[in-house]
């Protein structure tokens, strides 16, 4: 059975194909109206049965999407320069004209203040209770050379009260510096009496005196003063005297 055929199929190896072709075009002119198309010979060429639509072709600037618009201003020509740009580089603004018979401007005021010194306060001497006298005479009168002293040393302990501390240390140290003055006096005598030479007691007394001058002065200006190798005697002195109440 031969397969069915379309007028579609183009085999070249099928013999028919010419002949379906024809038929096919045949049936397919038999519907348009008209003529045939007929020669033409001879003459110059000229437009044949231009329509309206066709006039378009005339002016095909008009039919263009968008329209030329040379003579607009903001559309200049190709051929004119555009205008300078202004330049972008920085310019330091212009100094202000200075009048040279005008005096200087004042400098600015020194806005740094120096630290404020450290507020020292000077040790005020006030009355020692009990004795009624400043503290620096109380200090200074048990160093006395001299019997003075020793005496003064006895009567401020007996009479200043503990809350005083300091006129109280320098009482019992100076009590127990003429103490040790007066034992180191007596050996020396006694060896005056031996030897029989005084040399000496007296290189001692003038030791002594002059020591004991220092330790005034000292005690006169509120330094520390104290002897070493009496702090024993002078803890004694100041725990056995008690002060009156």
């Amino acid at each position: 059975m031969e397969p069915k055929r379309s007028k579609y199929d183009t085999n070249p190896l099928d013999g028919k194909v010419a002949d379906r072709a024809s038929d096919s075009f045949g049936q397919v002119n038999e519907g348009r109206p008209g003529p045939p198309t007929g020669e033409v010979a001879g003459g110059p060429t000229r437009d044949i049965g231009r329509t309206a639509n066709e006039e378009a072709r005339l002016h095909p600037e008009r039919e263009a999407p968008t329209q030329r618009i040379d003579d607009a201003a903001s559309y200049p020509s190709v051929f004119v320069p555009p205008p300078p740009r202004q330049s972008t580089t920085y310019a330091p603004p212009r100094a202000p004209a200075v009048n040279i018979y005008q005096p200087p401007p004042a400098p600015p005021p020194n806005v740094y203040q120096p630290p404020p010194l450290p507020f020292t306060q000077r040790p005020v001497s006030h009355n020692v209770a009990g004795l009624n006298i400043p503290q620096r005479w109380a200090n200074l009168l048990p160093y006395i050379p001299g019997h003075i002293g020793a005496v003064a040393a006895v009567v401020e302990l007996l009479l200043v009260p503990r809350t005083e501390t300091r006129a109280r240390f320098h009482a019992a140290q100076g009590l127990a510096l003429q103490i040790a003055i007066l034992i180191l006096t007596g050996a020396f005598g006694f060896l005056y009496l031996i030897s029989g030479s005084a040399l000496g007691s007296r290189l001692f007394s003038s030791a002594a005196t002059i020591f004991l001058i220092v330790s005034m002065v000292r005690a006169w200006k509120g330094k520390p003063h104290r002897i070493a190798p009496l702090d024993e005697a002078t803890k004694f002195f100041d725990e056995k005297i008690k002060p009156r109440k």
